[in-house]
């Protein structure tokens, strides 16, 4: 059994590196991109609108992943705790990585949506632009979480 839960924890730990990756390209590289399409395209081709509605979709497709990895995260974690391997910097960093994963895949992006269905002037809202700066922060918290878990899990590993 032993065996198996080391390539268990191989496979966690290597998609904890992936999702965080993932999590750091899109919100350092994808969204400035995205956002400042004038710089390769001309002005004029896009607008931040249309900008916003591209990134969503990187951010609807990203959601996929976090929660795959919240149910890994529970599942994972879940068991370590029943085995008694109890940690709790590991506890806490779970807990805000399964929170925040869920809120950003079941209540921030829902409301995006919606906000952007109601149109551009929709999007430039006090509601929308709250909304998408407490997605920001949340996303911030669920990278932190992520990146704690990853290295508590490989200093557990590599004892």
């Amino acid at each position: 059994m032993k065996k198996y839960f080391r390539i268990t924890t191989m496979v966690y730990l290597v998609l904890l590196g992936i999702i965080l990756g993932a999590s750091l390209y899109a919100g350092a590289v994808v969204a400035p991109v995205t956002f400042h399409t004038e710089k390769w395209l001309g002005s004029g081709v896009l607008t931040q609108y249309q900008e916003g509605l591209i990134m969503t979709e990187n951010f609807i497709r990203l959601s996929y992943l976090v929660n795959l990895l919240v149910v890994a995260v529970v599942l994972y974690e879940g068991y370590k705790y029943k085995k008694f391997e109890r940690d709790t910097i590991t506890l806490i960093a779970a807990f805000f990585a399964v929170s925040t994963g869920l809120m950003f895949g079941h209540y921030y992006l829902p409301d995006i949506l919606t906000m952007q269905m109601g149109g551009e002037a929709m999007t430039k809202s006090e509601a929308f632009i709250n909304t998408h700066k407490g997605s920001e922060i949340n996303f911030k918290i669920f990278s932190a979480a992520v990146l704690v878990l990853m290295i508590r899990n490989m200093q557990k590993a590599c004892k």
